[in-house]
Parts: structure tokens; sequence; C-alpha cells
């Protein structure tokens, strides 16, 4: 199964892209909020590429799906596990940033989801009721956050260590705000015992801030 690729930007058209690896191109689709970032790059540049893979009976040949960052891939999969919605709707449905969407799950807001592209009414109140309570984490997505460079090793059992990890490693917040932003949540309900939780409550105290 592929992960993750690296290599150089070979063809980009609208919903996709081929990416040159040690002499083999690979077609990825693009959801179009990814698309967003790479209007900058040209062909020949670098690019690397967190992948969703697909193979199914119904759909033998393989899909690479390209994400920038791990976590839009992780929110990916949790997006495609709500009813009607498989990976190739979902690629069309992400016209927005994933902290955006996330945001709409958790504050319940399914006008904002009916603006993804193929999503209406029903199956935007169905994307609610199946994630909301789950998305603090991506809601913290930094808009700016490509490819965060400040890789952090999480404790193993810290709760707090680990989120700070993600925070910095994977969603694009500098190490001094992350340790700010889990203290106040740490502070705030000090019977928080997982990364999830820690997430949730972090997020809450960032929606109230932003309000």
């Amino acid at each position: 199964m592929i992960a993750y690729l690296e290599g150089e930007l070979l063809k980009k058209e609208i919903d996709r892209l081929i990416l040159l690896v040690n002499h083999i191109g690979y077609e990825v689709l693009v959801p179009a909020f990814v698309m967003e970032t790479l209007h900058a790059k040209s062909l020949g540049d670098a690019l690397s590429l967190h992948i969703y893979y697909h193979q199914t009976e119904h759909q033998p040949k393989p899909v690479l799906i390209g994400f920038n960052l791990e976590a839009e891939r992780e929110f990916f999969q949790l997006f495609i596990s709500v009813e009607a919605i498989g990976p190739l709707k979902a690629v069309k449905a992400l016209n927005t940033p994933v902290s955006d969407i996330a945001k709409a799950i958790e504050s319940k807001n399914a006008a904002v989801l009916k603006r993804l592209n193929g999503i209406g009414e029903r199956t935007a109140h169905k994307i609610i009721a199946t994630l909301q309570g789950k998305m603090g984490k991506f809601a913290l997505i930094r808009e700016d956050a490509v490819h965060p460079a400040d890789e952090a090793e999480p404790a193993a059992d810290d709760p707090a260590e680990q989120v700070i990890a993600v925070l910095t490693g994977q969603l694009g917040h500098k190490t001094n705000e992350a340790k700010l932003m889990v203290s106040a949540a740490m502070k705030r309900n000090p019977s928080i015992a997982t990364p999830e939780e820690l997430f949730e409550e972090v997020y809450r105290g960032e929606a109230v801030n932003d309000g």
C-alpha cells in the first residue's frame, strides 16, 4: 500500500496530477482545497503528498488521493466513514479547507457543509451525526500548514506531550503556541485523560477565543 510519495510534478490538471517518483509517474487525485495550495507549483518542482490508497472489489483499479498533511488524510478517512460518502465522492466534495469543515461539524453548521460539492441537506446532517465530537484535532489545522517542519517525538503515555507533538508536527503550530494552548486546556479541565479529550478541550478554548 502507498501512504506517501515524494518526487517532482510532471503534470497538473483540474482535479489530479502526475507525480514522478524514481522514474515512475503516479496519477494522484487531489481535492480542490489541496490543489489550491499547489497553484504556485510549476512542472518539475519537488512535491510530497500523503496518500490515501483506495482499491476494492468494486474499484479494482487502485486510486491514489493526495494530501499535504497526514492530518488531512486522517480527516478524509473519517469523512468517508459517513454513510453514502465514498472516497471518490469525498474527493469532489472537499472544496473547503479541512479546518473549516471540521469547525462546521463541531458547531453543527449544516449550511457550511451544504456548500461542499454534492452534499445536500440530508447528507450534511448525516455528516454531523456521525462525526460531531471527533473533529477538534482537525479544526486546529492552521491554514498555512502545508508541510510543518517542527516535528517532535511525543512521550508515549503523556496526552499533553502527544497533543503538543501533533499540533506542531502535523497541524502547523509553533511549539510555544501549542504548549500554551494545551496548558490552558488542562487548567480548564484537569480531569482530561486521553489525547482525544485534550484535542476537544483545546478546540473549545480556541473556538471561544475566535468568537
